[in-house]
């Protein structure tokens, strides 16, 4: 998040925002602009992404479900946008001890012990490692002394809409993202890395809202998708991973989509028209 921070401070925050006595790594400075940087970023990250899969890749016959909400997406938004400056106050502590030198974030390629190969391994490693940390938590959030306050609001949308990719009560949303923000303080990762990274991890939570269930066939019990993620907010004990199946399957939890087999959101639609 350094890099943000300091592009941010050299184009706008220095030059047109802050007092020009005021040092651009001064701690109060630097958590103020994290705060305001993680909140439009977060906003643009949603928005975007969410409006372009709601409008080019949702199926908007899903929303002649039954169990599709009376205005859900406009709901679902402002669900989401309540819930995202309170979910950016643990991150933006975080993002600040990365900025302070904390974290094992690098900046040259040449940093890493096994250069570009280093880089490949440790996105590899940055998926299986946010994979097991969200399986447990996403179960752990389901344990009866969590569900009801925490992430029970999450499975209001049975049918979900991209825009609910972010509907999280705050306590849930911080501890879902958690493992993406522990990673950097455990292992090497390289800071352009990481941004991708963060970036790709907020498209996949959209991606898994989005109701098209269309994925390879030699992937289908491998990549945790949407179908997978739908059924998931239809039956609750099932499919808590967050880009494989593996935890799932380890854990005795995973189900395979009822889309696969004829059984899904769509095919109920097709036999209510058929009738």
């Amino acid at each position: 998040m350094d890099l943000v921070l300091e592009a941010a401070d050299q184009h706008l925050l220095t030059p047109y925002v802050y007092p020009a006595g005021w040092p651009e790594s001064e701690p109060c400075r630097q958590l103020l602009s994290l705060f305001v940087i993680t909140n439009l970023g977060a906003l643009a990250l949603y928005l975007l992404f969410g409006t372009l899969s709601y409008y080019f890749i949702f199926d908007h016959e899903l929303k002649k479900h039954p169990q599709f909400l009376e205005n859900q997406v406009r709901r679902e938004i402002s669900y989401a946008l309540r819930s995202l400056p309170w979910i950016s106050v643990p991150t933006v502590a975080l993002f600040f001890a990365e900025v302070r030198g904390y974290s094992k974030l690098y900046d040259n390629i040449e940093d890493s012990p096994y250069g570009w190969s280093g880089v490949f391994l440790s996105m590899l490693s940055f998926l299986f490692f946010t994979d097991m940390g969200i399986y447990w938590i996403h179960r752990g959030l389901h344990h009866k002394l969590f569900y009801k306050r925490f992430h029970k609001p999450h499975h209001l949308w049975k049918i979900a809409t991209p825009f609910a990719s972010h509907a999280f009560h705050p306590v849930d949303g911080f501890m879902q993202s958690l493992p993406y923000h522990v990673y950097p303080f455990l292992f090497p990762l390289h800071k352009v890395t990481y941004l991708g990274l963060y970036i790709f991890v907020n498209v996949w939570t959209i991606s898994i809202h989005d109701g098209d269930y269309r994925v390879p066939r030699f992937l289908r019990h491998i990549i945790n998708g949407s179908a997978h993620h739908t059924d998931h907010h239809l039956y609750f004990d099932y499919n808590y991973g967050q880009y494989f199946t593996l935890w799932d399957k380890i854990g005795g939890s995973y189900k395979s989509p009822t889309s696969f087999e004829g059984k899904g959101p769509h095919d109920y639609l097709r036999k209510l028209r058929e009738k």
